[in-house]
């Protein structure tokens, strides 16, 4: 890498931005980027064009409905990739064979069909790719650090807490026996309010789908190896949207991996009234020579004052540049030809251990990853 790699600035086109919008301004925050144009398909529905316009608007680029022409008018080199699940792998293959390197929202995909295409046509392109994660926050860095030196000699366990206390809706047997199921995708456009829209996308999806890459990243991460089998349990406890969807808001999973290294994982949405913060995300890890138990929030700082709104986050975390770290790591990756923090391959292993579990839980039988 020279110097005019390290100054060199990216254009960068949105490739639809319904879901959070947090990765799009994270990418568009970074002072190596610029943000040139948002785009998507023609055909999708009012909801969908009105985020983009609106997201389009307040960076004043355009709007272009038609994600090929905007590929091919604005000459950008990064792609970002924020819509509906099922659509995601979609967009990046297209962003991909056009030439573009693509940071994409999670999850990776709805099926492990799509990850393969997704896969291919990175490699083949030779484009850089990033799911996007956290395996930036201190916590994890300090983590990946520590046991990188030595600090609990050589690990052999991990469990992880990944619990959300975040609401989906009424809480599941709140609703009268002979009203009609909730429709998902209607429940995830009504939440999109408040930033409890999770799981965007007609396919319903359960908490493993929508938050598994985070825990699942940070185990690849620090433990270094791949998960083989799974056994999992999985139930809709709290929530009478997973209910009527028939998927999981409350998993518990066992993960066999490589040089027989084991490990377990509690993840759901557990409801605001489970828990007085955001929830309780811990990693604990066993090693020969000792154990280590992660706290994913800190550092963090308690903020109270006069009149301060009852659901307002008391705990605020501090000295986090996770978004700048995650997009710097990115541009790194394309000026050096080396690989991102959570690329295809990455992402394609986890999806199928996702499967597996989802698969797991509805036979109550180990499965093994593909």
């Amino acid at each position: 890498m020279n110097s005019s790699d390290s100054d060199r600035t990216f254009r960068v086109a949105v490739l639809s931005v319904v879901k959070h919008d947090y990765m799009a301004r994270a990418v568009a925050a970074h002072p190596r980027t610029r943000l040139t144009v948002v785009a998507d398909d023609p055909d999708r529905p009012h909801w969908v064009h009105e985020r983009n316009a609106k997201f389009a608007q307040e960076f004043g680029v355009p709007y272009v409905r038609d994600v090929e022409q905007a590929l091919a008018d604005y000459g950008c080199q990064i792609a970002v990739v924020s819509s509906e699940a099922e659509r995601h792998c979609d967009l990046s293959v297209r962003a991909a064979r056009a030439g573009l390197h693509v940071v994409q929202d999670k999850p990776m995909s709805t099926r492990l069909s799509e990850c393969d295409r997704l896969v291919e046509a990175i490699q083949q392109s030779n484009v850089k790719f990033m799911l996007w994660n956290r395996n930036r926050l201190p916590s994890l860095n300090d983590a990946r650090i520590a046991i990188q030196e030595g600090a609990v000699g050589k690990p052999y366990a991990f469990h992880i807490d990944f619990h959300f206390a975040k609401d989906a809706g009424p809480p599941k047997g709140s609703r009268a026996a002979d009203d009609p199921p909730l429709d998902w995708l209607d429940a995830q456009i009504a939440a999109h309010a408040d930033g409890s829209d999770g799981g965007v996308g007609r396919e319903p999806m359960g908490e493993l789908q929508v938050e598994g890459i985070y825990p699942l990243a940070y185990l690849r991460m620090l433990a270094g190896v791949e998960v083989r089998r799974v056994f999992a349990r999985t139930t809709s406890h709290f929530h009478q949207l997973h209910a009527d969807n028939n998927v999981e808001d409350l998993a518990t999973v066992t993960l066999e991996m490589d040089h027989g290294m084991l490990a377990t994982l509690s993840i759901g949405r557990i409801g605001a009234a489970s828990h007085p913060e955001i929830g309780e995300i811990k990693i604990h890890v066993l090693g020969s020579e000792g154990a280590l138990v992660i706290s994913e929030a800190r550092p963090e700082v308690g903020v109270y004052y006069r009149g301060q709104p009852a659901k307002e986050f008391r705990d605020r975390r501090v000295a986090e540049d996770l978004d700048y770290l995650l997009v710097d790591d990115f541009l790194q990756a394309i000026d050096t030809d080396g690989d991102t923090i959570l690329d295809a391959v990455a992402g394609r292993s986890i999806c199928a251990v996702i499967a597996a579990a989802l698969e797991s839980g509805r036979t109550g039988t180990p499965v093994e990853v593909k």
